[in-house]
C-alpha cells in the first residue's frame, strides 16, 4: 500500500519535470547574474508551481528520488487500519500531510475568520526552565505544541469507544489592531494576534506558561542553508559586531549525533538540519513516529491517546525519510525578476543604506564540500539572511526561549520568492506569527537591533518606499 503508489506517481511525473529541468537549466543561462537566486539551482519559473520544482543538476535517477520525496511531501497520513493513506496520524495532530501547512512548498496562511481552526498557524508552548538539553521545557499537559485536532479511536480494552480522542484544545486567533502614521502623514494599520480558547481539554495552561505562534515557514533552497559552513556564518557575526550590531548563532540539539549544533532552521533557529527538522514537524504536526522519535506524541494525562494503537513501528519509515529529506534539500529556488529595473535598482540601494542588508545578506556561498550532495558546494547564492540571531524588539517579543534564543530573538528570515509568494500560495501573510499581510507592515513591526532600518523606512519619502518595496518584490 505505501509503495505502490509512490511508484505509480513518480512514474507518471518522471518525464515532465526532466524535460521541465533541463528547459529550467537553459532558461536561467541568459539570466542576469544578479537574477540567479540560488546559482545553478536557480529555475526561471514564476508561476504556482514556482518553489516545487527540482534543481536543475538532478539527472534521471535523482529526480525518480525527488518525485518520491515529493510524493511523501503531498501524501495524506490516516488512523490505522484506515485506507486511503500512510498508517500512522495522531492520535493528536494539527494536519495531515506536510502540504497541509507548507502550501505548494511555500509559507503558511493565517486563518481567514474569527472561527476558523488555524492549520498552518501552530501554537507552541512550554513552561519556565530546560529540558534536558537546554531546550524549552515541555509542559506537562499539552507538550511542546498544541495539538487541535484528535482521532476516533479504541479504548484501553481494545474496545470502540465511538468518540474521538480529544484534541489538546480548541484554539481560535482574533486580531488587535493600531494605526502607525509615517513622516509623511501615510498611515499603515498594524495587528496583532491574540489566542482564544474555546476549550483546554486537559486543564488551564497555568499562569507561567509561555505561548508563542509559529507560521510555517517556506521549505525550498533549505538545501543551501544547510550547506554554508559554520565558519561563514560566524565570520557573519563577528562583522556584524564591528558595525555596531550583535547577530548571534543558536546552539541547540542534534538528536541525530546525540550531541550540539548550529541551529540554521526554524523560527529561532532551533532545528540544525533538513532532516531533523522533518522529524520533529512529523511528530509535533502530523502524530507520526520514526525512528528518531519513536515515542506517540500523548504527554501525561492524555491516557486516550496513549492508548492508541501505532500504525507502524517506526511509521515514518526511514527509506522515506531520507527521500523526503532529498526533496527538501534539492528543491529549487526561482530567479529574481526585473533585476534591470531602474526603480528596483534604486530599491536595493535604499535597502543598503538603510541597513536591512546588514542582517538580511545579499549573498553568501556553500562551502567548499558537501557530502550530503556535492553539487551543493561551492554555490553563490542570495537568500537574504545571515541565519543569526537578533533582537528584533518587545513589539515581536514572545519571551519564550529556545536553546540561546531569548523572548525577543528571531533568526534573519530568508527573503528569496517573497514576491512570489501570493502567486504560489495566495497569501502575503508574513512574520513568525503571521501579523505582517505585507512587506510594509513586516518592516513597521521591526525593533531592537532592527530599529534603525524601521526608522529609516518610516522617514522616507513615498517614492523611495515604493522603490524599496519594488526592490523587496523582486526578490
Amino acid at each position: 500500500m505505501r509503495l505502490v503508489g509512490r511508484r505509480k506517481a513518480a512514474a507518471a511525473l518522471a518525464a515532465s519535470v526532466c524535460v521541465a529541468a533541463v528547459c529550467a537549466a537553459a532558461a536561467t543561462g541568459d539570466l542576469d547574474p544578479a537574477a540567479l537566486s540560488a546559482g545553478a539551482f536557480t529555475i526561471a519559473r514564476f508561476d504556482a508551481e514556482a518553489f516545487s520544482e527540482p534543481a536543475p543538476v538532478l539527472d534521471y535517477k535523482q529526480t525518480q528520488r525527488f518525485l518520491r520525496g515529493r510524493h511523501h511531501f503531498n501524501q495524506n497520513w490516516v488512523q490505522f487500519p484506515s485506507l486511503g493513506g500512510d498508517w500512522g496520524l495522531g492520535p493528536t495532530f494539527i494536519t495531515d500531510r506536510c502540504s497541509g501547512c507548507h502550501v505548494k512548498a511555500g509559507r503558511g496562511r493565517v486563518p481567514g475568520a474569527a472561527d476558523e481552526a488555524p492549520v498552518a498557524l501552530l501554537v507552541r508552548i512550554s513552561v519556565p526552565g530546560e529540558d534536558a538539553h537546554g531546550g524549552p521545557k515541555p509542559h506537562p499537559h499539552y507538550g511542546d505544541q498544541i495539538q487541535n485536532q484528535g482521532l476516533m479511536g479504541q479504548g484501553r480494552d481494545a474496545t470502540f469507544l465511538g468518540e474521538r480522542v480529544p484534541p489538546e484544545a480548541d484554539v481560535f486567533i482574533e486580531w488587535e489592531e493600531r494605526t502607525v502614521t509615517l513622516a509623511d502623514g501615510e498611515t499603515v494599520t498594524l495587528r496583532k494576534p491574540k489566542l482564544r480558547w474555546d476549550k483546554l481539554w486537559f486543564g488551564p495552561l497555568g499562569e507561567d506558561s509561555m505561548i508563542s505562534l509559529r507560521l510555517a515557514q517556506p521549505v525550498f533552497g533549505l538545501g543551501l542553508l544547510e550547506a554554508v559552513s559554520e565558519e561563514a556564518i560566524l565570520a557573519l557575526a563577528e562583522q556584524q559586531k564591528a558595525r555596531g550590531f550583535n547577530g548571534r548563532p543558536n546552539y541547540v540539539r542534534d538528536d541525530i549525533s546525540q550531541g550540539t549544533a548550529l541551529g540554521r532552521f526554524g523560527w529561532k533557529a532551533n532545528q540544525p538540519s533538513v532532516k531533523q527538522q522533518i522529524a520533529a514537524a512529523f511528530a509535533g504536526d502530523l502524530g507520526v513516529t520514526s525512528s528518531l522519535y519513536p515515542a506517540m506524541n500523548c504527554p501525561g494525562p492524555q491516557v486516550d491517546c496513549a492508548a492508541q494503537p501505532p500504525g507502524n513501528q517506526p511509521e515514518l519509515i526511514d527509506s522515506d525519510w531520507e527521500e523526503l529529506e532529498f526533496w527538501t534539500l534539492l528543491l529549487a529556488v526561482p530567479a529574481r525578476r526585473n533585476v534591470a529595473d531602474p526603480e528596483v535598482q534604486r530599491g536595493e540601494k535604499l535597502f543598503e543604506q538603510a541597513q536591512c542588508a546588514v542582517c538580511h545578506v545579499p549573498q553568501m556561498k556553500t562551502a567548499a564540500s558537501f557530502p550530503k550532495f556535492k553539487p551543493l558546494a561551492n554555490q553563490t547564492f542570495r537568500a537574504y539572511t545571515d541565519l543569526l540571531l537578533h533582537d528584533m524588539g518587545e513589539g515581536l517579543a514572545d519571551h519564550r526561549p529556545e536553546f540561546k534564543a531569548e523572548g525577543r530573538d528571531w533568526r534573519t528570515q530568508p527573503l528569496w520568492g517573497l514576491g512570489l509568494a501570493k502567486t504560489v500560495n495566495g497569501s502575503t501573510d508574513m512574520l513568525h506569527d503571521g501579523r505582517a499581510r505585507n512587506a510594509t507592515e513586516a518592516i513597521l513591526w521591526h525593533g531592537g537591533e532592527a530599529q534603525v532600518s524601521r526608522d529609516a523606512f518610516v522617514q522616507m519619502p513615498k517614492a523611495d518606499r515604493e522603490a524599496l518595496l519594488r526592490f523587496l518584490d523582486s526578490i
